[in-house]
C-alpha cells in the first residue's frame, strides 16, 4: 500500500487562502536561517495567525482543532483529569478519558519527547487535538483569575514530585514487566521514543553488541555499541530527546525515573526474535546527564563450547584434565572485559551433571543455569562473598565456584574449601598467570596455603578474530607489528599471516567475533617452592615456561600464523621485551 504524502503546511496554509506564495518563500529562507519552523515566521511577520497556523498543523496531521473562543469548544475541558502543574508547565489542556486513553489539547504535534514523557507520568496513552498556544495559554491564565471552569482540584494539591514518584510506582508496579517481558512486535506503535529504544536494543542484539553505551553530551546524546570489544559510535540524538530516552530506559529497568543524583543498576528482559535476552542497566550521574550502559546477555554466549573459545588442541586436553581434578583451585585471571567468566561457565557447563553439586557466589549473577545453585552477592543486607561461602561449605558441595576473589578473608575460605576436598572454580585480576601466585600472597595469604592449594592458573584476553569471508594473505605485513609480537621473516614465509578485508558480513571492519589467547601454568613442585619462598614474578614465570607454559605472546603468535588474527590485535595485550622501533625503522 502506498505511504499517503502530508502536505506541507505552506501548501495548506495557501490552499485556504491565509497566505500569499511570496511570505512562504520568504518565511522559509528566514527559517533555515533562524532554524524557526515556518509556522513561527509566518506568525511572527504578521503573515498570518496563530490560529490559521494551528488550524492548518491539525489539517496536516489529521487532528482535531479547537477554537478556544467558541464556547461549546471551551466547556469540553475536564480540570479534574491531570494535576494543575503540568497543564500550566507544558500548556495542554485535558478534554477526556476513556478506556484507558487520555485526550489532550495541545498547541505542537511534533513535540515527540513531551507526549512520551506525558505517557511515562500520567500512565496511559495518549490522543491529541490542537489549539493555538496563545488560546491555550490565555485560557490557562483565565483560569488562574476564576474566569473559567479550569480550577484547582484535590488531584493537585500534591506537588509534582509526589505525583510523578505515585505514577511511575504504579508503571513499574503494574505494566513494566506486560511492556518490556512482551515481544518486540507487539509494542505501542504511537510511542516514538519507545520505539526509538526498542531499535537501538534489538539492533545492538543483532549486530552482536556486548553493550550499549546511552551518553549525554552538552549538544546532543551518544549511543554507542560495543563490538568485538571496540566500542563504535551509532547516532548522536537531540539533546532534547536526552529526558524522554533516559527515563524511557530506566523505566525498562525497574529503577526510580525521578532519582538523577545517585548511581542505580537495574535489569531489563526483552524478547527478541524468539529469544529471551537479559540486559544488565547501570545509570551513573554525569556532568551532561546520566550515563546509561547496557549489558547484553546472552543465554547462548556460555554455551559456545570449549573449542570455539579459543584454546589449541594441546591446551584443551590440559584445561579439560585440570577442571576435572577432585580438588584445590583453579584460578583464570586477566582485565575486565576478557572473558573469565565466559570460560568458567562453559567449564561448569561440562561438569554440571546430576551426580555432582555445584554451586557459585556471584556478584551479580549474569547467567541461569538449570542444575547449578546460584547465589547472588547482596553487600547491603550483609550477604557477602564470605557469608556465601562458609553457608555453602556446610551444604557438602562437589565444585564451588567463587565470581572473584577479591580479599584475604574470601581467598582464605576459598583455599580452605580446596584443602579439605572440594574444587575451586575462581577468577583474580591479574596482567598474567605467574603474578597470582604473589598476588595472592600480597593479600595476606599464607605461602605455603597458596603452594597447597592452587593446582593450575590461566591467564587469558580476548582479541578479534578476521572475517572469513574476506580476510585475505598480507603478502607485506607490517614489520615493526611482527617485530611487536616477535615474528620471524621465515615464520611468516612458513605461516599465513592475513590482513582485514571489507564485506557486508563483517559491515567492512574486516573483524568478525573475538577468540581468547591463554597462558595456563600448571604447579609442580619447583614453582609450589618457589611459591613457598615468595619468589617473584619473574622466576616463577621462567620456572613455568620450563614446565612447558605457552605465554600469552606465544598463543597469538599461533593464531596469527593461521591466519586467525593479526599481529596488531595481538600487540595489544602481549609483547616481546625490550623491543626498539629504531632499530626496525634503521632497517
Amino acid at each position: 500500500m502506498a505511504r499517503k504524502i502530508r502536505k506541507k503546511l505552506g501548501e495548506i496554509l495557501l490552499e485556504k487562502g491565509k497566505v500569499k506564495a511570496e511570505q512562504v518563500e520568504a518565511a522559509l529562507e528566514q527559517g533555515r536561517a533562524t532554524g524557526k519552523r515556518i509556522g513561527e515566521v509566518l506568525v511572527e511577520t504578521s503573515a498570518t495567525t496563530e490560529e490559521a497556523v494551528a488550524e492548518a498543523l491539525a489539517e496536516q496531521f489529521g487532528l482535531e482543532f479547537l477554537n478556544l473562543e467558541r464556547a461549546e469548544h471551551a466547556n469540553r475541558i475536564d480540570a479534574k483529569l491531570i494535576p494543575d502543574d503540568l497543564v500550566k508547565k507544558h500548556l495542554i489542556l485535558p478534554l477526556s478519558k476513556s478506556g484507558g486513553r487520555l485526550k489532550l489539547l495541545i498547541h505542537d504535534p511534533m513535540d515527540l519527547e513531551l507526549l512520551d514523557l506525558l505517557r511515562f507520568r500520567l500512565n496511559c496513552e495518549i490522543d491529541t487535538a490542537i489549539a493555538s498556544k496563545g488560546q491555550i495559554r490565555l485560557f490557562i491564565e483565565g483560569a488562574g483569575s476564576g474566569k473559567s471552569q479550569l480550577s484547582t482540584s484535590s488531584l493537585v494539591t500534591d506537588s509534582i514530585d509526589k505525583s510523578v514518584d505515585r505514577s511511575v510506582d504504579r508503571s513499574v508496579d503494574r505494566s513494566v514487566d506486560r511492556s518490556v517481558d512482551a515481544s518486540i512486535d507487539q509494542d505501542v506503535e504511537s510511542a516514538p521514543i519507545i520505539r526509538l529504544c526498542q531499535r537501538l536494543i534489538i539492533e545492538a542484539v543483532k549486530g552482536r553488541a556486548s553493550d550499549i553505551h546511552i551518553e549525554p553530551k552538552k549538544d546532543g546524546v551518544l549511543v554507542r555499541y560495543r563490538i568485538d570489544g571496540a566500542c563504535i559510535v551509532r547516532d548522536t540524538l537531540p539533546k532534547k530527546m536526552q529526558s524522554a530516552v533516559l527515563a524511557r530506559l530506566k523505566l525498562m529497568a525497574g529503577v526510580n525515573i525521578a532519582e538523577r543524583r545517585i548511581p542505580q543498576d537495574g535489569r531489563i528482559k526483552l524478547n527478541v526474535d524468539g529469544v529471551q535476552i537479559d540486559f544488565r542497566v547501570s545509570c551513573c550521574p554525569a556532568y551532561h546527564g546520566e550515563s546509561v550502559v547496557l549489558r547484553i546477555l546472552r543465554p547462548d554466549s556460555v554455551r559456545i563450547g570449549l573449542v570455539n573459545l579459543g584454546f589449541e588442541p594441546d591446551q584443551l586436553e590440559v584445561f579439560n584434565k585440570v577442571i576435572r581434578r577432585p580438588n584445590g583451585i583453579f584460578l583464570v585471571t586477566g582485565p575486565t572485559g576478557s572473558g573469565k567468566t565466559t570460560t568458567l561457565y562453559s567449564a561448569l557447563d561440562i561438569l554440571n551433571r546430576p551426580d555432582k553439586k555445584i554451586i557459585t557466589a556471584e556478584d551479580p549473577v549474569e547467567y541461569n543455569f538449570k542444575g547449578i545453585n546460584q547465589v547472588q552477592v547482596r553487600e547491603a543486607i550483609g550477604l557477602s562473598f564470605p557469608i556465601i561461602l562458609k553457608s555453602m561449605l556446610r551444604q557438602a558441595p562437589n565444585i564451588v565456584l567463587v565470581g572473584e576473589i577479591r580479599d584475604r578473608e574470601v581467598a582464605d575460605i576459598a583455599i580452605q574449601a580446596a584443602l579439605t576436598g572440594h574444587l575451586v572454580f575462581s577468577t583474580l585480576h591479574t596482567n598474567d598467570a605467574p603474578s597470582a601466585i604473589t598476588r595472592l600472597v600480597d593479600m595476606g595469604v599464607k605461602p605455603f596455603l597458596v603452594a597447597s592449594a592452587i593446582q593450575a592458573v590461566m591467564a587469558q584476553r580476548l582479541v578479534r578474530i578476521l572475517c572469513e569471508k574476506c580476510r585475505q594473505r598480507d603478502p607485506d605485513p607490517d614489520r615493526k607489528a611482527l617485530a611487536l609480537v616477535g615474528i620471524t621473516p621465515s615464520e611468516v614465509e612458513a605461516g599465513n599471516v592475513c590482513k582485514p578485508g571489507r564485506c557486508d558480513a563483517c559491515g567492512s571492519v574486516g573483524f568478525q567475533g573475538r577468540k581468547a589467547i591463554f597462558e595456563m601454568m600448571i604447579m609442580n613442585s619447583e614453582i609450589r617452592e618457589l611459591a613457598f619462598n615468595r619468589a617473584t614474578v619473574g622466576r616463577i614465570r621462567q620456572a613455568a615456561i620450563r614446565n612447558g607454559m605457552r605465554s600469552l605472546l606465544g598463543d597469538g603468535k599461533i593464531k596469527i600464523l593461521k591466519g586467525i588474527t593479526t599481529p596488531d590485535e595481538v600487540a595489544k595485550f602481549a609483547q616481546i621485551e625490550g623491543f626498539n622501533p629504531n632499530e626496525i625503522s634503521a632497517a
